[in-house]
């Protein structure tokens, strides 16, 4: 699992706040270094690149996994939640008897801990999904092993993904954007956005948007999910383009300028405690 590019960064004030002493990491796609994410399975296994965090050790942690062209796994159980979202392709996540239903970019998927299950990957092309963990090790173990800790899964096709605008929640701003009849909007995925709690959310900014996203009282963790987003950090003096699967990450009370550089919109999924906030 690579380690993640830590940046000192200096002082800076915005908006009469101090975001002092902040550090971010950084992890550029094409730098994402690939292992089986269940070795008992060889070549048939899915792979897995860490972006921060090893879901080998008993941390939180985020992870691309790549499947390959047609994979579908056997029915199975894991120790520990996790929670996805689909970058490229289509993927099926259910129990073992469901019809295949597939979820395109920008799908939201959570699989409950000791819950038999198959994951598949539509055949056609690899299908690449986001993994999140809030404790490991991630464990691949039999179904005959499964146990009900009382969570549910959730599956939500990106067309079903219910988004506020920014007149819905005070702490995101319409940001500036080249084309004002447009504005970014939020999706909540899990947790609570409430202290000292964990959660999940999606943002959607259209092509040309730019805000200042800025940490609260945690560590904040951004994954481009589509389209090419540049980011630049406070004191920074060039911005650099982020690919789709693509992290970054800041500790709290630092302020990152994001911006949507592709032609069409950009998703980017937000994992933090607490609120944050993002706007000009």
């Amino acid at each position: 699992m690579p380690r993640p590019i830590v940046i000192l960064i200096a002082t800076i004030a915005l908006s009469g706040t101090a975001y002092a002493d902040a550090v971010t990491e950084v992890v550029v796609r094409p730098d994402v270094r690939f292992q089986p994410l269940n070795p008992a399975r060889g070549d048939a296994s899915p792979r897995a690149g860490a972006l921060w965090g090893d879901i080998r050790q008993d941390v939180a942690s985020g992870a691309l996994i790549v499947f390959g062209d047609g994979f579908s796994s056997p029915p199975h159980i894991h120790n520990i939640t996790y929670r996805a979202v689909v970058i490229s392709g289509a993927v099926h996540n259910d129990d073992p008897t469901a019809e295949n239903l597939w979820m395109g970019p920008g799908s939201f998927w959570t699989q409950p801990a000791g819950e038999s299950h198959i994951t598949a990957a539509a055949p056609g092309s690899e299908a690449t999904a986001f993994l999140e963990i809030q404790q490991g090790p991630y464990l691949v173990q039999p179904s005959d092993a499964g146990f009900d800790n009382g969570e549910r899964p959730v599956n939500i096709d990106a067309r079903n993904m219910v988004w506020l605008h920014p007149a819905d929640v005070t702490w995101v701003d319409p940001a500036e954007s080249s084309n004002a009849a447009e504005d970014v909007k939020i999706a909540f995925l899990w947790g609570s956005p409430q202290e000292g709690h964990s959660n999940g959310t999606m943002l959607k900014l259209p092509s040309g948007s730019r805000g200042h996203l800025r940490g609260n009282d945690s560590w904040l963790r951004a994954v481009v999910i589509q389209g090419e987003v540049a980011r630049r950090a406070a004191g920074d003096s060039s911005s650099q383009n982020l690919a789709p699967g693509s992290y970054f990450g800041a500790t709290e009370r630092s302020a990152q300028e994001i911006e949507c550089v592709a032609e069409a919109e950009c998703l980017v999924y937000v994992s933090t405690t607490g609120r944050y906030d993002f706007g000009r």
